[in-house]
């Protein structure tokens, strides 16, 4: 799907599958991938090195857990809130009642980033998954 010349909803994409914390790519914008994903329960600790990570929230909330310079704190997201959790910065982010979330990275950029805590089975570890046509 991605590539394609055609319009897509968010909801049609976020309609297409129901795996959690599996995101899916919806396009490309130059090398950066527009993922969105079902979230609920938690991620895990991680850190990416080199990039930035933007995070909208599309329904539902959103905290992201980080570990700062002064300590760690918790960032609460609502619907239609944005945050970038700044590169080298370990991140968690959690959904205690579910949330669907639009992320946007560089393309390849792994969901469990460069260093990463164990991952539990409930969190798919990827750079992304196209869109089923």
């Amino acid at each position: 799907m991605v590539g394609v010349t055609e319009p897509i909803t968010l909801a049609t994409a976020l309609a297409s599958f129901d795996a959690l914390w599996s995101p899916r790519i919806v396009t490309r914008v130059n090398d950066y991938d527009v993922r969105v994903a079902k979230v609920h329960g938690e991620h895990v600790w991680h850190v990416h090195d080199h990039t930035d990570e933007f995070f909208l929230v599309l329904d539902g909330e959103l905290h992201i857990a980080l570990r700062e310079p002064a300590g760690e704190r918790t960032v609460v997201l609502a619907r239609g809130a944005v945050f970038t959790v700044p590169r080298g910065t370990y991140h968690r982010p959690t959904a205690p009642h579910g949330a669907s979330i639009l992320m946007f990275e560089p393309t390849g950029t792994m969901t469990t980033g460069d260093d990463h805590d164990d991952v539990p089975a409930h969190v798919d570890s990827t750079a992304g998954h196209e869109l089923a046509s």
